[in-house]
């Protein structure tokens, strides 16, 4: 029998996040570990009227591609993952994690290959799917967070709300709050960051303030649009670590002049970030600027979905822009790279105060 916690999940991913329709295909990607939701996400389908497609990774799955995958395999078209993404009306993943360190030690030019070879099929599942990712609690991501499984398991779940009778109103207000912020956000023009380390400044005029309610990831909660591709200037320090792929990158220094990466550096994972700025010359050029509202999660756990979302943080993301904001800057890499404002940061709209130490003003 499910447990009642796992039906209000899939109910939240295929309901508020996706909103299933009958006939749709509905393409479920979920890690080993999380098959308890595997079927909750599968009978919801069902009752909704939609078709499911189940595709189950099995913990090594990523690593075994990497060592083994041939260069014609890395270099070439994915055809049938488009064909079948052209097909596919709602998407969801489900991250488990078995191993965060699995990839620790791969070839980092070929982690960089692979998520070349797959960015077409990203990119058309960004554009024409109605998409969610999510976390399932696992012992290894536990123990990456630092925390009993127990514990851990309450926190993931609290970030959603699924702890509450109705989830969904909870989300709501959410949106109804960030669109206040927003309000603000799209009357302005530059977008100044500063903190010690840090004195970074943007443009973000004429750009659409996206209202991140849980309808794409969940958990949620931030504000982020696309700041114009020439217009970031100065240093700025993220002190939040990254997992990328399993390997461990953190505090990343990065020199912009007119939007582009001139100077980089990491005290750890340096080689990761300096091969990622080569992938293509988007890849130095920012696609997203983001700031955190999600005031259940309070401290990060090694996972960019939950850790953009702190209250008090802003993101920065190398890479891709997502249309809808009105970016243009094209490349396979997102990257999701993170300050913590909490202790003494904060935020400018045209030289006005609009974050101070975490708290909007």
């Amino acid at each position: 029998m499910l447990h009642p916690t796992l039906i209000r999940y899939a109910d939240l991913l295929l309901g508020y996040c996706t909103e299933v329709r009958p006939g749709e295909v509905v393409s479920l990607n979920v890690g080993s570990e999380a098959l308890p939701l595997a079927r909750a996400l599968t009978r919801a389908t069902l009752a909704a009227g939609g078709r499911p497609l189940l595709r189950v990774s099995y913990p090594q799955y990523e690593a075994d591609l990497v060592e083994l995958a041939s260069d014609a395999y890395l270099d070439d078209e994915p055809t049938m993952e488009l064909e079948e993404m052209r097909r596919t009306d709602v998407y969801v993943r489900v991250d488990a994690p078995y191993d965060l360190r699995a990839l620790q030690q791969a070839d980092k030019e070929r982690l960089v290959r692979l998520a070349k070879h797959r960015s077409s099929v990203q990119e058309q599942r960004v554009a024409h799917t109605r998409w969610v990712g999510t976390l399932y609690p696992t012992v290894a991501g536990a123990v990456n967070a630092g925390m009993a499984l127990d514990d851990f398991e309450s926190f993931v779940f609290g970030a959603m709300h699924l702890d509450e009778e109705d989830p969904v109103a909870h989300w709501r207000a959410l949106r109804e709050l960030q669109a206040g912020l927003i309000e603000r956000l799209s009357r302005a023009r530059t977008l100044r960051v500063v903190k010690d380390g840090t004195d970074l400044s943007l443009s973000v005029a004429g750009r659409t303030w996206i209202n991140s309610d849980g309808k794409r990831n969940m958990p949620s909660g931030e504000v982020f649009t696309g700041p114009l591709e020439d217009s970031a200037q100065g240093i700025v320090h993220f002190d939040v670590p990254s997992s990328v792929a399993g390997a461990l990158v953190s505090g990343v220094r990065l020199r912009f002049e007119q939007g582009v990466v001139v100077e980089a550096s990491a005290e750890q994972g340096e080689d990761l970030l300096l091969a990622r700025l080569e992938v293509d010359p988007g890849a130095r050029r920012l696609g997203e600027v983001g700031i955190g509202t999600n005031a259940k999660i309070q401290r990060p756990i090694l996972n960019t979905l939950f850790d953009e979302k702190i209250g008090g943080t802003l993101h920065l993301a190398l890479g891709r822009s997502y249309a809808e904001s009105g970016g243009t800057n094209q490349s396979s890499l997102h990257w999701d790279l993170i300050t913590d404002l909490r202790g003494g940061g904060r935020i400018e709209l045209d030289g006005e105060p609009f974050q101070v130490d975490g708290a909007f003003v």
